[in-house]
């Protein structure tokens, strides 16, 4: 495992650079916001804003790359990232923190596409299932990490949002001084969404919801600390918590996924959810109680994502995979979109408790759903499964792609191990 990370160490640095900035700007919004006396729905608004452009830059990209090349894209990209940042505090009006947003999301997701190109391109069939679990915990732990950055400093001044600027303006150096050009990125065209919802209704629609579950926690958690009166390291903590659930619990979902009915584990993940958020409903804004709905309700969150894109893959050719998981990467940002708009909406109506009221109605309505397709059709054997997926929501096609070829081959290398000589 070291001699297979010491090929891609720059890269992962720059990765765990990039989030560690990134993830601060989102709980920074809901804490500065507040101060600024911006309105739930507004902030519900930029924050959507953030996923708008994220589902852009997914499409426009890899039509940048092949014009200009990777170095080029990802350069530009993550300067206007940077820029954008620290943009932040300097214009702290709706009108303008909208844009700016979109703007991040966009370069975000422009930046995903190019260093997981790099990725792609420097791993091998033995070494792609490891690095690209190395990668997924990079990501994570940025993110975590960066909850911890926003104790050391005060979310009324311009610091925190000028450090993740730098984080961001660090994380080129390990990453552009290290890579060489690679072929031009070729992201496959989505599948329609009619042919979609076709081949994998449960997948289609349990995607758009957790779509918006995953927005609503990650862009909206902030926000509901700080209109309960928590203290800035307590909400913190609280999202750390939300990433934190999955990365304890994307393991043992994913063991589960290779040994039983994979719409058992969705059903059951979803209720997980939907029973940790109504706990956190009942709580009565109690930290500690807080902290564990927190870690259960995040920690389904991303195993779903990963369950969702390989119980669609168990039932198509490989050669329909990389469409399909196209299809499902902008479904996702679709109901990313709509997430904080809703969870906004009953904010506003519901007040501070309408943030898990959302939550626990939509992890409830994929846990319905899934125990409606069960009904309709028969279970998939296990051993004619492929290998479960461990992809971050945030991640581009390119990942996505790289981990469905991964795990036909090990389905593949598995089943033949099974077969008698």
């Amino acid at each position: 495992m070291i001699s297979v990370l010491g090929s891609v160490w720059a890269l992962l640095l720059g990765i765990l650079l990039i989030m560690l900035g990134n993830g601060m700007q989102f709980t920074l919004i809901g804490l500065r916001g507040d101060l600024e006396g911006f309105s739930t729905a507004a902030l519900a608004v930029i924050t959507s804003g953030y996923y708008i452009g994220f589902l852009s830059g997914a499409r426009v990209t890899p039509v940048l790359i092949r014009r200009v090349g990777h170095v080029r894209v990802f350069a530009a990209l993550g300067s206007f990232m940077s820029a954008g940042l620290i943009a932040l505090p300097i214009a702290t009006e709706t009108w303008a923190w909208m844009p700016l947003r979109l703007i991040i999301g966009f370069c975000m997701s422009g930046v995903y596409v190019s260093a997981e190109s790099w990725l792609n391109h420097a791993a091998t069939n033995d070494t792609r299932g490891k690095i690209l679990s190395a990668y997924m915990i990079a990501q994570t732990l940025g993110v975590i990490g960066a909850q911890w950055l926003l104790t050391l400093g005060d979310a009324a001044t311009s610091t925190l949002f000028i450090v993740a600027s730098i984080l961001v303006s660090l994380s080129f150096g390990p990453i552009l001084l290290s890579v060489s050009p690679t072929p031009a990125v070729t992201v496959t065209r989505a599948m329609s969404l009619t042919e979609l919802f076709r081949h994998a209704p449960l997948s289609t629609v349990g995607t758009f919801l957790l779509g918006g579950i995953y927005a609503t926690q990650s862009g909206m958690g902030a926000v509901f600390g700080t209109q309960i009166g928590l203290s800035t390291p307590q909400i913190a903590l609280f999202v750390a918590m939300l990433f934190a659930g999955a990365l304890f619990l994307q393991y043992p979902i994913g063991w589960l996924s290779d040994i039983m009915d994979r719409r058992k584990l969705i059903f059951g993940a979803a209720a997980v959810g939907a029973a940790a958020c109504a706990f956190g409903l009942t709580t009565g804004g109690q930290p500690d109680q807080l902290l564990i709905a927190a870690f259960l309700a995040g920690g389904v969150t991303t195993p779903l994502y990963s369950l969702f894109l390989a119980y669609t893959n168990d039932d198509l050719s490989a050669d329909d995979m990389p469409a399909a998981s196209g299809g499902l990467v902008f479904v996702f940002g679709i109901g990313a979109i709509g997430g904080p708009l809703l969870s906004g909406w009953a904010m506003q109506l519901l007040g501070p408790q309408g943030f898990w009221f959302v939550l626990t109605v939509t992890f409830a309505g994929i846990a319905l759903y899934a125990l409606y397709r069960m009904t309709q059709r028969p279970a998939i054997q296990v051993e004619d499964t492929d290998s479960y997926l461990t992809v971050l929501p945030t991640t581009s096609l390119v990942a996505i792609e790289a981990a469905t070829s991964w795990a036909v081959e090990q389905a593949e290398d598995d089943r033949e191990r099974d077969t008698p000589a």
